[in-house]
């Protein structure tokens, strides 16, 4: 129990939650409303499952570079409290329910899940070759809403990338405050975030200018879907949100950009989902 407790904290378990109100979101959309409880929870066993295979697979590829990084350096598998094959195990494990939960809900969603596992496993190498890494990341989340959608409707429709465009763009710009604090560490070390690349000053604008683009596809999504003032008033306290967390963070300040990172964020893609969920399931 010792062991599964430091892997959950190792993989921030909790923050599953920056994903799955957007893959719940996808099917929402999809069924118009409440997609049922069967769908809901291989739903609910998928996301766990990728986000932990994801997760775990990440810490074991960056475990040399979170040794060296004074901000990550005592996190479990460094210090040595994690096995790395204890590690892969539980990836291997994650990513077996990933596909199971797939297979359980569509053959469509099952034939497709080995190709989201490779995109987002692929992810932990990115920083590797490129700068782009946090859109890379991005694309990894906004499978999550596409997958919603065929996990109801058992076929990729073109509406479905409204909102994964919004997450792409959303991930890709909060990834962009989070690697600043690495900014020293990449630069040193060879590693291609954009705030290494193009200082943190610009990076952050790139990040703002990133998260108007997801407003601006979330407004023709609703649009789109033709949704109700209840969708608008998520989308208004979104917009607050993304404001605010931008508020927290400035180049020569990063001291506040946990609170930026995790709290914002999870709050966001819930208050979205549930003004939306609410919206369709009471206006369908």
């Amino acid at each position: 129990m010792n062991k599964l407790a430091l892997l959950l904290e190792a993989i921030k378990f909790e923050h599953t939650i920056f994903a799955l109100p957007f893959a719940f979101l996808g099917a929402f959309l999809a069924a118009r409303g409440f997609p049922g409880w069967e769908i809901s929870f291989w739903i609910i066993m998928a996301m766990t499952g990728a986000r932990s295979a994801a997760m775990a697979f990440n810490r074991l590829a960056d475990r040399l570079d979170d040794r060296l990084n004074p901000r990550t350096a005592d996190r479990a598998l460094p210090r040595e409290l994690l096995s790395p094959q204890l590690v892969a195990l539980f990836t291997l494990a994650s990513s077996t329910l990933f596909i199971f939960s797939a297979w359980m809900l569509n053959d469509l969603a099952f034939h497709l899940s080995p190709i989201a596992l490779m995109i987002i496993l692929f992810y932990s190498y990115t920083k590797r070759f490129t700068s782009l890494s946090h859109l890379v990341l991005g694309l990894s989340l906004a499978i999550a809403p596409v997958g919603g959608w065929v996990a109801v409707q058992g076929e990729i429709q073109l509406a479905s990338f409204y909102v994964a465009a919004a997450v792409l763009f959303w991930v890709g710009g909060f990834d962009i405050i989070y690697a600043c604090q690495d900014y020293e560490f990449d630069r040193s070390f060879g590693r291609h975030s954009l705030p290494s690349k193009v200082g943190i000053k610009t990076a952050l604008q790139i990040s703002s200018w990133l998260h108007v683009l997801m407003m601006l596809v979330l407004i023709s999504a609703f649009l789109y879907f033709r949704l109700s003032l209840l969708s608008w008033i998520g989308l208004v306290l979104v917009g607050m949100g993304l404001t605010y967390e931008h508020s927290l963070v400035h180049p020569e300040d990063l001291s506040r950009l946990n609170a930026a990172f995790f709290t914002l964020n999870g709050l966001i893609s819930s208050v979205l989902f549930v003004f939306v969920g609410l919206d369709l399931c009471l206006f369908p």
